[in-house]
């Protein structure tokens, strides 16, 4: 009888302890890795299984793994297709074909997936086009998809071994996002303009969307992520900044991307500072810009003299922080409420992992991320 008692008990605690979030956290999970490098975990990016092949999402190939490998992809959301490149050589992927093409018209079977707005691409076609090798290796929390190049010596095991501790770091990034609430990050969102609908992902299809941001310390990690879903945005430097930041702000111009000065002083201030940021963007790139942005009223007007366009958003987000899929979520559906393209100030708000969540919520939505320029009206 007491053994009968105490199975039960022993029983009702395994159930409790399954029930509980943090272990429904601890399911099986993909890891990734390039090279040395262990990348971020996320449900959106994690590698599958599909047919018999091993999935990765091709995000991965910017950043770090881009610097590790050589290799980049460009996303033409219009055209839905996918290109890796290592100097002359691409791999394209159209994702309404079952196939990856080359620069010469050959095919390498199987193509892409596309899973939660993100484009996946088979670690075996990658893999023999680019001439590295892969594994699919056992640990103890799931598995680990190792991206590497041909010479690379380490045996799995050994590398497994070496990766452990950059597994359970970025495992344990991957349970306090998860953990991560509505309310936690946005403790009193503002629900007037939200649509009752039941997937406002539907609502942004042909709408365009400027994000502008302040250019901050992760600058550099947020221009990677607009990079790996093929977007555009606005970047505001003080001119402090800009002398400190030349070849991030070369990188910027050579994407596409717009560069805006941060004029932050008195009014008495704001023609020097940017004069400024122009001579210091022009050191840097060749170039200047009419963007700016002032936040002194009483400066406006004079950086409306000196021919500066200035922004003024249409929605203001700088004071409700991006960074988990919850307020990624929130910014789409406060987009959806609107009928025309929209101007967005994220300021200093939003985390490379947030600005990934919204671009896929976004491109799910059929929408358009764009810089904001000197000519354009929103």
């Amino acid at each position: 009888m007491k053994r009968r008692i105490l199975y039960l008990l022993l029983s009702a605690a395994l159930v409790l302890q399954l029930a509980s979030p943090a272990a429904q956290a601890a399911d099986k999970v993909y890891f990734t890795a390039v090279n040395s490098y262990v990348l971020p975990l996320s449900d959106n990016t994690m590698p599958f299984w599909s047919g018999g092949y091993v999935y990765i999402a091709s995000t991965i190939f910017t950043g770090a793994t881009r610097e590790s490998l050589g290799i980049s992809q460009i996303w033409n959301s219009a055209e839905n297709r996918v290109v890796l490149y290592r100097g002359g050589r691409s791999l394209t992927f159209q994702l309404s074909a079952g196939c990856a093409l080359d620069n010469d018209g050959y095919a390498y079977y199987p193509g892409a997936i596309r899973r939660n707005g993100v484009v996946f691409v088979p670690a075996n076609t990658v893999s023999r086009f680019f001439d590295l090798t892969y594994s699919v290796i056992e640990v103890s929390r799931g598995s680990l998809v190792w991206l590497r190049q041909s010479s690379y010596s380490l045996s799995d095991s050994l590398y497994a071994d070496a990766a452990q501790y950059s597994m359970d770091s970025v495992y344990a990034d991957y349970i306090r996002a998860k953990e991560q609430t509505l309310p936690a990050e946005d403790p009193e969102p503002d629900t007037t303009d939200i649509p009752s609908v039941p997937n406002p992902a539907e609502e942004l299809n042909g709408r365009r969307i400027a994000l502008c941001l302040a250019a901050g310390d992760n600058a550099s990690a947020l221009v990677d992520a607009l990079e790996s879903y093929g977007a555009r945005a606005a970047f505001f430097f003080t001119p402090e900044q800009m002398e400190q930041s030349g070849d991030l702000l070369r990188r910027m111009t050579a994407l596409g991307h717009s560069i805006g000065i941060l004029a932050a002083g008195d009014p008495d201030r704001a023609a020097q500072q940017l004069e400024a940021g122009n001579d210091a963007l022009c050191r840097a790139t060749c170039g200047k810009t009419r963007l700016a942005l002032v936040e002194n009223g009483g400066a406006l007007q004079t950086a409306r003299d000196l021919g500066f366009r200035c922004l003024q958003p249409g929605l203001d987000r700088s004071g409700q922080p991006l960074r988990s899929a919850a307020g990624a979520s929130s910014l789409v559906q406060r987009l959806s409420a609107r009928r025309n393209d929209t101007a967005v100030w994220l300021g200093s708000a939003a985390t490379p992992a947030g600005l990934r969540s919204f671009l896929s919520a976004v491109q799910e939505a059929g929408g358009q991320c764009v810089a904001f320029t000197e000519t354009e009206r929103m």
